[in-house]
């Protein structure tokens, strides 16, 4: 009997997920593994954004918000998108859904007809490209390579735009490389967007507050204002707040846009968890102390691993602008040879070697479009960053390369 549609065919399992399954796996046969696979902040959410959570349960806010939004959170939303980013939304632009992902699904399903093109800028998050082929859409793999920052460069963009292209997914700053646009990159891309009126833009903005380095954040709606009617922001408490599992993420756009979002949403989860949208309320509205203290945190264990990589000959790693992940490149390791025989062929083979022989978990870059990489998720404790980088020196010094490597 068939269970599943073909359309699911093209889904495969999240590759920090599958990384994260084999390293448990191991754990549970009694190894010591350091899991830098998933990307999800160690720390705790801030206790006043839970006692927010209590006293709404407590006043009776247990029942059906509004598909799109809780008033007062949209409210608290336009708020912060005023004070932060300098930009003016209404309530009706703005969609709240269960996690940023749900958002990006929403917008593409929303306006997405079948055999039209959506722009990654490889490497990307991988859900992306999932949601694109799910819906009908063609993904339109756009490389940007170490020596541009893994940033997207206004001449690739022309290039890659053609009659069936409707959607940019742009990233800031970005999973997995850490890479960021600054306010002259962003208005650069859009010149060139403004030429082509077919085009949406996508601006995943989840990672906005985990910048390093006293970097001014931009976003693309403030950066290309002309853009305003065909751009979604999109961000979410999850990532700044360490609120994964709260589920929480915002839409901000033109109303026809956020009116069809709506209606999707209407007829797949309804609207979000009414105590998660008090919560993410409190988090907007309330202290940003936490937020500065992980920020810190995430820029020591950047340069920490940063540092670690520097002293790992073959290994390259410029530093990441933002987010918590370093993207290592790891080119002069393929073909290299294991004490079992084994040849290391590409960064899935060199992440499995990690893992067999380092105990270390980590991510090849191949499942977010760009090889020979891996990623690192730095949403760990110092700790255990310095542990697995030891680890990840001593497993590769005892590989054998080939002499033109060496």
């Amino acid at each position: 009997m068939k269970y599943a549609a073909s359309r699911l065919a093209v889904v495969q399992p999240s590759a920090s997920m599958a990384v994260s399954g084999m390293a448990k796996a191991l754990t549970d046969e009694g190894h010591d593994v350091i899991d830098l696979g998933l990307g999800e902040p160690d720390f705790d959410t801030p206790a006043h954004i839970v006692e927010a959570a209590h006293a709404a349960a407590l006043a009776g806010k247990t029942r059906y918000e509004p598909t799109g939004g809780a008033p007062e959170l949209k409210q608290a939303i336009a708020r912060k998108l005023a004070r932060e980013n300098d930009l003016t939304y209404a309530p009706d632009e703005i969609i709240v859904s269960n996690g940023a992902k749900q958002v990006i699904y929403n917008a593409l399903m929303a306006t997405l007809d079948p055999g039209e093109e959506v722009m990654h800028c490889a490497p990307y998050f991988d859900i992306y490209k999932t949601i694109t082929l799910v819906l009908g859409g063609v993904p339109k793999i756009l490389s940007c390579s170490a020596a541009d920052g893994f940033r997207l460069t206004p001449e690739a963009l022309e290039q890659a735009i053609g009659e069936s292209t409707r959607w940019l997914l742009l990233n800031s700053p970005s999973n997995p490389a850490g890479a960021t646009y600054d306010k002259a990159q962003l208005a650069a891309l859009g010149e060139v967007l403004a030429r082509h009126p077919q085009v949406f833009v996508l601006a995943d903005e989840i990672y906005e507050h985990i910048i390093f380095d006293d970097q001014p954040f931009t976003s693309f709606a403030t950066a290309c204002p002309d853009l305003r009617d065909r751009t979604l922001t999109v961000n979410g408490v999850s990532k700044a707040f360490a609120m994964t599992g709260w589920r929480i993420g915002y839409g901000a756009g033109p109303r026809e846009l956020i009116n069809a979002m709506t209606t999707v949403q209407s007829q797949v989860t309804s609207g979000a968890c009414a105590i998660a949208q008090a919560a993410a309320a409190a988090a907007l509205d309330g202290p940003q102390d936490d937020v500065r203290r992980f920020r810190e945190a995430f820029e020591r264990r950047r340069n920490l691993v940063v540092a670690e990589a520097e002293k790992i000959p073959g290994l390259t790693l410029a530093p990441p602008g933002g987010a918590f992940y370093t993207f290592i490149g790891c080119e002069e390791f393929i073909g290299a040879t294991a004490h079992d025989g084994t040849v290391i062929e590409d960064d899935i083979g060199f992440a499995k070697y990690l893992l067999n022989e380092g105990k270390v978990a980590a991510v090849p870059g191949s499942a977010y479009g760009l090889s020979p990489f891996i990623r690192f998720s730095t949403a760990t404790s110092d700790e255990k960053l310095s542990q697995a980088m030891t680890r990840m020196a001593d497993c590769l010094s005892k590989l054998t390369t080939s002499p033109s490597r060496n």
